[in-house]
Formats: structure tokens, C-alpha cells, sequence
């Protein structure tokens, strides 16, 4: 049995966070149904590529779920999620911020018939504050929070990055951590939950290393000030073929070993930027396969910068089988979080492929207590659009 097996998620969320964070509990074994609009698309499901009328990354988020069409604004969808709800643990919910209280489906409205609801919502910049009302995506959640003053160069200043870091590392895991710890407080009182996961709050609160000193008289990090930013040789280096290599070597030990591999033991006592000049003339004397074959069997946190067909060929990743190949020969990674000594987490054992628009409306509803005829009714009516 899956660590998560039994509870029951009702997720009403589209685009990266929350889909992110759903797919996180359906790999551990969460049952999440899906509640989307029969009309309206996000932009996650027509990103190219497309395999089987959805995008690859739309089939990836939503694999492991079920899903039913709803539309929310028909009279008779309150009383039907009112219904539906009593048989589920968790609500989480991604739309602007009052748009569910608007739909009678607020925390207030689901917690009145379900009160041991767990409830967490997603948005840009929280429920309460200035900037509740606002929109906003993984770059202004970045900007507003302090990430982007010190992420990038200091000739081009701040860069886009293909990771929404704030979409998932400050959106999708700290919801998965306050929905999970909300259950295991549930699960000793009895109290259910209202969570308020703000991705600009999180973006915030990401910046363990660099946010403490600013906020306490030092002055703010920018492009390239600190050693962890690019400010000392910890950084990419170009090779001879325009690839790039990545040097961690910050210890002693692993800058020692760096060196030596280079032949150049004698640079050791440069300073930083004197450092990080003599590696960019080393590494762009050979290409990257050089530096790959000479580094692989070097313990010194020297690594190739792979792309991502390189990266699931290489062994750090297959011998981990992160790689899965589900029977219609669709290629996704597989959970990267794995509980040792349990064969029911296999690899092998892979979630089921994401549901077309509304596939299991019927009998998700029937589940829950609708009758066929109310189904009959209901969708007659247009509830299920």
C-alpha cells in the first residue's frame, strides 16, 4: 500500500503549482480527482509537444488521476460540489483570490458540510494584503520577492529560467507540506484546515542564505556578489565546443582535487577572481566530452551541463530508474521520492495515464452517492457542460 492511499483529494487547480503539487500526493497514492471547466483550456494543456489530443507535460501532471467536467458557474454546481465533497479529505483550489467564495465554495461553504476539511488554496500573493487581488506568474513572484536581484549576470542582469521556481519550490511543496501536516494534525484532533500557500511569500522565504544578512544591516547581494551567484568560481565554464561545465568545488578538498585533475596545482593560492579567470582559459582549451572523460571518476563536483535527452541517459538517472516507459511507449520521470524496502514503490509499478476531459464523471459522481438518474438530470441540465 502507498504511504497516501485513502486520502482523498478534489483538486480544482489548472496550469503547473497545483497540478504539480496533485501529482506529488496521486505518485504516493493519494486518490485526486480532477474538477475542470468542459469549456476552458489552460495553457499546460496545448503546450507542444501533443501526444494523444493533450501536451506531454499536461499527461505528465496529471497522470495517477481522475477527472470530472464541471461548470462552476451553473446554478447547480454548488450544491453538487457540497455534495461531492463530504467524501474527500482535501480541497485544492488555484483561482484568484475570492473567486471560490464568490462560487458559494469557499473554505466557509465546503468546511459547513465537511468540517474536518482540509482546504488550501494557491495564488500569487495570498488571500489577505496589498497584493491579494493582483495576477502574476513564477517571474513577477520572483522579482517582487528578491530572487531575480541576485539571479543572472551582471552584464545582462536578471534571466528567465526554464524551472518555474516559484511555481514549484515556493507553490506545489509547500502545499504538499501544509496539506500533509494539516492531515497528520487531523488526524490527532480531529480539526480540519484553511491553508494560505502565496508562491511570492515562499519565493520569499527560499532565500535561507542570502536574505538573513540583508535583512539585518548587510548590504543587499546583486548579479555576481556572492560565492554562491556566480561572484566566485563556483560558476559554468564555456568549453572549446560551446558547452559548458559546471564547478562546485568550494571545499578544500574537492578545490584540491579540481587542480590537480587540471594541472594546475599551482594556481591554489589565487584569489577568487584570479581563479575563475585561469579555469575559464582551461576548460575553453578542450570541448566537454574531454572534460567529461578526465572529471568522471574524480570525486570534485565537476559536472557536464546536459540537456534533457542527455540527462535521462546518463546513469546518475537510469541506474535510479527515474526513467518510465508506459505501454503506449510514452516516456515520463518517474517519482523521485522513494520509501527503501518497499516493493509496492517500485519504479515499475506506474501511475495510470492522465484522463481525457471529464472521463470519469460518472463514476466518481456515482461514488458519492448520485443516482443514475440524478447524473441523467444533471447532465441534461448542462451542469457537466
Amino acid at each position: 500500500m502507498k504511504p497516501l492511499a485513502g486520502l482523498k483529494v478534489l483538486d480544482f487547480t489548472t496550469l503547473l503549482p497545483g497540478p504539480y503539487a496533485t501529482m506529488l500526493m496521486a505518485d504516493l497514492g493519494a486518490e485526486v480527482v480532477r474538477v475542470e471547466s468542459p469549456s476552458r483550456d489552460d495553457l499546460v494543456r496545448n503546450m507542444a509537444p501533443r501526444l494523444g489530443g493533450q501536451s506531454a507535460a499536461f499527461r505528465y501532471l496529471n497522470r495517477g488521476k481522475r477527472s470530472i467536467t464541471l461548470d462552476l458557474k451553473h446554478p447547480d454546481a454548488k450544491a453538487l460540489v457540497l455534495k461531492l465533497v463530504q467524501e474527500y479529505d482535501v480541497v485544492v483550489e488555484q483561482f484568484r483570490t475570492g473567486v471560490m467564495q464568490r462560487l458559494g465554495l469557499g473554505y466557509e461553504d465546503l468546511s459547513a458540510v465537511k468540517p474536518d476539511l482540509i482546504f488550501c488554496s494557491i495564488t500569487g500573493y495570498g488571500q489577505t494584503g496589498e497584493y491579494a487581488w493582483k495576477a502574476g506568474h513564477d517571474i513577477n513572484f520572483l522579482a517582487l520577492s528578491g530572487v531575480a536581484s541576485h539571479l543572472g549576470r551582471v552584464e545582462q542582469g536578471p534571466c528567465p529560467i526554464g524551472v518555474q521556481v516559484a511555481d514549484q519550490a515556493a507553490g506545489s511543496h509547500p502545499a504538499v507540506i501544509g496539506i500533509l501536516s494539516a492531515v497528520i494534525r487531523r488526524d490527532r484532533t480531529g480539526k480540519g484546515a484553511c491553508l494560505d500557500i502565496s508562491m511570492a511569500d515562499n519565493s520569499f522565504a527560499l532565500q535561507a542564505l542570502l536574505a538573513p544578512g540583508a535583512l539585518n544591516g548587510s548590504e543587499p547581494d546583486s548579479h555576481e556578489t556572492h560565492f554562491l551567484n556566480g561572484g566566485g568560481f563556483y560558476d559554468y565554464y564555456r568549453t572549446r565546443d560551446h558547452r559548458y561545465v559546471s564547478v562546485g568545488s568550494l571545499e578544500p578538498q574537492f578545490k584540491q582535487k579540481l587542480l590537480q585533475t587540471l594541472n594546475a596545482e599551482h594556481l591554489a593560492e589565487l584569489d577568487d577572481a584570479a581563479l575563475k579567470v585561469e579555469l575559464k582559459q582551461r576548460f575553453a582549451e578542450q570541448d566537454l566530452s574531454t572534460w567529461q572523460q578526465r572529471f568522471a571518476d574524480v570525486d570534485a563536483c565537476v559536472e557536464p551541463v546536459l540537456n534533457m535527452a542527455e540527462a535521462a541517459r546518463h546513469p546518475a538517472f537510469t541506474s535510479r530508474d527515474l526513467i518510465q516507459q508506459h505501454e503506449d511507449g510514452e516516456v515520463q520521470i518517474a517519482s523521485a521520492i522513494r520509501f527503501q524496502h518497499e516493493p509496492e514503490n517500485n519504479p515499475e509499478h506506474h501511475p495510470t495515464t492522465a484522463p481525457l476531459r471529464g472521463a470519469d464523471t460518472d463514476s466518481v459522481l456515482s461514488a458519492a452517492g448520485f443516482t443514475d438518474d440524478d447524473i441523467q438530470h444533471l447532465r441534461s441540465e448542462g451542469v457537466f457542460g
